[in-house]
C-alpha cells in the first residue's frame, strides 16, 4: 500500500495518484483539508511502529504501506480553519502532528522525511553542504548592511539577490533600482550572489532516477518569465553521465529520495548548484517535456 499525503487536486499529488492508477498500484491518498474525516493512531514502541489509518471507512495498516509521497501544505493556513473555533484547530494540529511523526519514523521509501528537508530551511546553510558535495556556487554575500552589498558588487560585478528561507522568492537582478532601495534591508537580511550566466539545468532525481531539464530562457529567473513578456523554453536534456551521478550522490547526502536540483552550466565551464528543493514541483517540467517524473516516483514508492 502507498500513501499520498497533500492536497488531492495540486498538480504534483495529482500527478503521482494518475501513474499509480496507470500502473495498477494500490494506494490511498491522505487529503489534508480532510483531516476531521480520517482518524489516524499511531503507536511508536521498542519493537516498530504501530498504528492504523482510518480513509472513506476502510482501515489501513501501517504496517503494510511500503512509500509514502508526502506535500504538505502549512495546515495553520488551510481554509477549514478560518472561524472553525480552538477544538477543530486543536483536532487538526493532533493529526498533523502524528502524521508528520510516521512519515519521518515509516520504514520504506518516503518522500521526504522532515529532517531531510531541513537543510532547505536556510539557503546559506545548504549552500555549505553543496560545496562539501563538490559543486560550485557562486560568491555569495548575507546581510543587511548596504555599505556590505557596494563592496561586494565592486569586487564582483552584476549581482542578483534572493531570499535566505524556505519560501520561494523570486531572483532578481540587482539593478539601478534595486540599488537605490538597498537603505530597506536594514530591516532584514538579503542574500546577495554574483550573477553566473549560462544555461540553467534542472535536475530531478527519483530514488537514484535522474531526469534533466535544459532552460533556455532570457531572463534572469526562468519561472517568472512570462509575466513581463519574457521567454523560457524547457526541453528534457541527457546529462553526462558523471555530472548525472554527481546529482544522485548530492540528493543522497542529503537524504532526499526525491530532489529538485537547480544548476548553472556556466559560459565559463563551470556547473553551479544554486539549491536543492525538497518538495519539488515536478509537474511543471513534466507537463512541458513529457518526462515520466510522476511515474518514476510511483515506482519507486512501490519499491519497499
Amino acid at each position: 500500500m502507498i500513501i499520498v499525503c497533500g492536497i488531492a487536486s495540486e498538480s504534483p499529488i495529482a500527478r503521482v495518484t494518475a501513474a499509480l492508477d496507470d500502473l495498477g498500484l494500490p494506494y490511498t491518498v491522505l487529503h489534508q483539508r480532510r483531516f476531521a474525516d480520517l482518524p489516524f493512531e499511531i503507536d511508536v514502541t521498542g519493537t516498530g511502529i504501530h498504528g492504523q489509518l482510518g480513509v472513506d471507512g476502510a482501515t489501513v495498516d501501517c504496517a503494510d504501506v511500503t512509500g509514502i509521497y508526502a506535500r504538505l501544505m502549512d495546515w495553520r493556513h488551510l481554509p477549514e480553519l478560518r472561524d472553525a473555533g480552538e477544538a477543530v484547530e486543536q483536532r487538526c494540529q493532533s493529526w498533523h502532528t502524528a502524521l508528520s511523526m510516521w512519515i519521518d519514523l515509516a520504514p520504506g521509501c518516503v518522500m521526504n522525511r522532515a529532517a531531510a528537508m531541513a537543510s532547505n530551511l536556510s539557503k546559506p546553510y545548504q549552500a555549505q553542504l553543496i560545496q562539501n558535495a563538490g559543486f560550485r556556487v557562486p560568491e555569495t554575500l548575507v546581510t543587511n548592511d548596504p555599505e556590505l552589498v557596494h563592496e561586494f558588487r565592486a569586487r564582483h560585478g552584476e549581482l542578483v539577490y534572493k531570499s535566505i528561507s524556505c519560501l520561494r522568492s523570486i531572483v532578481q537582478p540587482l539593478d539601478a533600482d534595486a540599488i537605490e532601495r538597498l537603505p530597506l534591508i536594514r530591516g532584514c537580511a538579503v542574500q546577495f550572489q554574483r550573477y553566473v550566466k549560462g544555461i540553467n539545468v534542472r535536475v530531478h532525481t527519483v530514488s537514484g532516477d535522474v531526469f534533466a531539464t535544459r532552460i533556455d530562457t532570457d531572463r534572469v529567473d526562468y519561472r517568472y518569465a512570462h509575466r513581463d513578456g519574457g521567454r523560457a523554453d524547457l526541453s528534457p536534456w541527457q546529462l553526462p553521465d558523471e555530472l548525472a551521478e554527481r546529482c544522485v550522490q548530492l540528493a543522497d547526502r542529503l537524504g532526499l529520495s526525491l530532489a529538485g536540483i537547480d544548476l548553472m552550466l556556466a559560459d565559463d565551464g563551470g556547473v553551479y548548484c544554486f539549491e536543492v528543493n525538497p518538495s519539488p514541483a515536478y509537474s511543471y517540467y513534466e507537463s512541458c517535456t513529457g518526462q515520466p517524473i510522476a511515474r518514476a516516483i510511483a515506482l519507486a514508492l512501490a519499491r519497499r
